[in-house]
């Protein structure tokens, strides 16, 4: 789950690449040539967001990038400006072919919307919290489900930006909840133990977070001694040649103008296999991930002054410029921050209790529903041999009286009416 959630901190950043594109294909600013030929207008394949709404969004995107008015005026405007919603009033500037397509878009999404609410209904029989549910398909006007307005282009940046700066904040909170769940269990683990058993696994453990403590210094993220080591180690190139400016090059992979998250983490790489080796009992790679992330969030608030979650050549010039470059402190790995404080362990195994609690009275309760319907079966199965019998055909018994006649009688085996 945690490489799907970094695939997704790469991938989704589409609102951003348009700026990537525009970096590597001319802006087209002939007005005359504003109106593509449709047969132009098939999306190209792009990567996964991990979103929900993934496949409407990268569409939405890839067929406004067509459009060389909108282009343009994306080349102009910053960050805030398009969170402010002022990017998507030019929509009323596009040409006619890409309208058309981003209504039939449009068109297409409400209908899987309205199939997935009614699947949704047919599992939990009915019992559906249409709120809450809306509240997941805030990324379009469901109101009016046939073109494409200003309003539903307004509400997909906002949704996307919105998921994508919230994202960093969830894998931090899913990242302690597994933490406390770790601890949980080790300490039921040790209730179970008998005093000698559970003194070994005592030692054991306290010898294993020093095992992982004990480790060569780890540089801080983005200095200039974290950076050198990538450029002696990974590139192969004399540390006493060591250019700002050559390094970058030599990281921005796709050649975008750009460092992009996943081309940031990739870098820190050397200092995490320091502290982290999955053949060890003693490393956990669930934390090697949340280290690589902390890193990579460290860089970002020293490096990226615009926000707008990618490092500009300018950007990295200028943070090498800066006393921060030269730090050469050692960097405070995960050992060393506590992942969460006693008071949130003491909720988290307070929460689990009522939740065990509630299992375990829903399973009573369905224990006793179970009984009572296996009652109700026995009862159904009695009533149906006595109505068996009770339509039956009579049996008779002949017995000789005499030689010259006959008398029947009722088998004292028989049922009477």
């Amino acid at each position: 789950q945690m490489c799907r959630s970094k695939a997704l901190v790469h991938c989704g950043l589409v609102l951003l690449s348009l700026w990537l594109c525009i970096q590597s294909v001319p802006i087209a600013v002939d007005k005359t040539k504003a109106e593509l030929p449709e047969e132009k207008l098939e999306p190209p394949q792009s990567a996964d967001t991990g979103l929900h709404y993934d496949r409407y969004l990268k569409e939405v995107i890839d067929f406004l990038e067509k459009d060389s008015h909108f282009r343009e005026k994306l080349h102009n405007t910053n960050m805030e400006d398009i969170k402010a919603g002022k990017l998507a009033k030019e929509l009323d500037f596009v040409s006619h072919h890409v309208r058309t397509k981003l209504d039939e878009l449009k068109r297409q999404e409400v209908s899987r919307l309205r199939m997935l609410i009614k699947a949704k209904q047919d599992i939990q029989g009915g019992n559906v919290d249409h709120q809450a549910l809306l509240k997941q398909f805030e990324y379009l006007n469901h109101m009016n489900p046939h073109t494409f307005e200003v309003e539903d282009l307004d509400r997909l940046i906002k949704s996307a930006t919105n998921d994508l700066e919230n994202y960093d904040k969830e894998r931090h909170e899913e990242f302690k909840r597994y933490e406390m769940m770790k601890e949980h269990e080790r300490k039921e683990r040790l209730k179970n133990m008998d005093e000698e058993h559970r003194k070994k696994e005592e030692e054991h453990y306290n010898e294993m977070k020093r095992k992982h403590a004990d480790h060569p210094k780890v540089n801080h993220p983005g200095s200039r001694d974290q950076l050198k080591e990538v450029w002696e180690e990974a590139d192969g190139l004399d540390p006493n040649d060591f250019d700002p400016k050559t390094f970058f090059k030599l990281h921005d992979n796709n050649g975008d103008g750009y460092l992009d998250e996943n081309e940031l983490e990739a870098l820190f790489t050397k200092e995490l296999e320091k502290v982290y080796d999955p053949t060890r009992e003693e490393d956990d790679m669930v934390e090697m991930e949340e280290e690589r992330l902390r890193m990579r969030e460290h860089v970002m608030n020293e490096v990226d002054t615009n926000k707008d979650r990618l490092v500009s050549l300018d950007e990295f010039l200028a943070a090498s410029n800066k006393r921060e470059f030269m730090e050469t402190d050692e960097w405070e790995t995960l050992e060393q921050n506590p992942f969460y404080t006693e008071e949130e362990l003491k909720e988290f195994e307070k929460h689990l209790a009522n939740e065990e609690n509630d299992l375990n009275k829903k399973t009573a309760e369905l224990q006793k529903q179970r009984e009572e319907l296996d009652r109700q079966q026995e009862q159904l199965n009695s009533h149906k041999l006595e109505l068996h019998w009770s339509k039956g055909p009579r049996h008779w018994t002949c017995i000789t009286v005499n030689p010259s006649a006959l008398k029947f009688h009722p088998s004292p085996f028989s049922k009477v009416l």
